[in-house]
């Protein structure tokens, strides 16, 4: 009985010491002792933008839906690939999407889609 708690007493003074061993090198790895900058406040987090835009293809035509939730206007594009060599592709003119708006892009080929997609860009150009 008197080796168990020895040999128990020992394990958790060895893992006392270990972790005092441990610590304040993790906390320097970390950046929270010794850093020369302690004081600074943390960097702010981007402001979250951009629509969230649904694409669906029904034969030969492109139908994408761009909702956003966000204060920051964000600018919209559709673009069709058209899967015919000879039908021509097309890009949709870009669309401003206002805070809590939802546009409707749509677009055609001749026969199928190849491929549609939305490209988004967060500058805001002046109507021409």
């Amino acid at each position: 009985m008197r080796g168990t708690r020895h040999r128990t007493r020992s394990l958790l003074t060895a893992c006392a010491v270990v972790a005092g061993l441990l610590v304040p090198g993790a906390l320097y790895a970390a950046g929270h002792v010794g850093a020369a900058d302690a004081g600074a406040p943390p960097a702010p987090d981007p402001e979250p933008s951009g629509a969230e835009c649904r694409t669906a293809v029904h034969g030969s035509r492109v139908v994408a839906y761009c909702h956003n939730p966000y204060p920051s206007t964000d600018r919209v594009q559709l673009h069709t690939d058209c899967a015919r060599w000879w039908d021509i592709d097309a890009d949709s003119k870009p669309v401003a999407v206002g805070p809590g708006r939802t546009v409707r892009l749509d677009d055609r080929c001749w026969k199928e889609v190849g491929s549609a997609w939305v490209t988004h860009s967060n500058e805001t150009r002046p109507a021409s």
